[in-house]
């Protein structure tokens, strides 16, 4: 079986702004994610980006600023000679009732055809409460870090008692989340 897991990209990998992450000078990793990335590369997980980037249809960056966000990050892990299996993004805004923006399946639905996988029970990592529904969509098994909004979405849940919470692990960064995942 193919160990897979799906990350979010802003809060769960980089820092995240209100104002955006716009250009590769602002995109800056959270401190630990590289190496848990790595980490769980070498454990045999194939690692994949699937990123909500509404900012390009907003008009605050293009697509080729976004392509040397991600080339920043890529580079990164070549250096520890890990490549991601993909980077999904969407870059519309919520007006535009796309079928890719999480929580909507449209961009795991790219990853299990790009992939040709099945996503059931599959790790999707986010900080926020679209991430976690785009995933139970596919039955995936949800984990929610703390980091970027993910102490306001753990708030929001619990404010609500709401039942993704019940099937969602609750981690500080990505860093502990690759020490479960690795070591447990």
């Amino acid at each position: 079986m193919v160990k897979l897991i799906i990350l979010d990209r802003d809060g769960v990998i980089n820092q995240d702004s209100d104002t955006y992450i716009k250009t590769a000078d602002e995109w800056r990793p959270i401190p630990g994610s590289i190496d848990a990335i790595v980490r769980l590369f070498r454990s045999g997980y194939k690692v994949v980006v699937a990123t909500n980037q509404s900012g390009i249809g907003r008009g605050f960056f293009s697509y080729d600023a976004l392509e040397e966000m991600h080339l920043k990050l890529k580079n990164l892990l070549l250096s520890s000679n890990v490549t991601l299996s993909g980077i999904f993004f969407c870059p519309h805004t919520p007006e535009d009732e796309c079928g890719c923006r999480k929580p909507a399946s449209g961009l795991l639905d790219q990853i299990t055809e790009e992939l040709n996988i099945d996503l059931t029970g599959v790790h999707i990592v986010g900080d926020s409460l679209r991430d976690l529904q785009a995933g139970l969509k596919y039955n995936c098994s949800p984990i929610l870090v703390r980091t970027g909004k993910g102490n306001n979405t753990e708030i929001q849940l619990k404010k609500e008692q709401n039942l993704i919470l019940k099937q969602t692990r609750i981690f500080d960064n990505l860093a502990c989340v690759a020490d479960y995942l690795c070591d447990g």
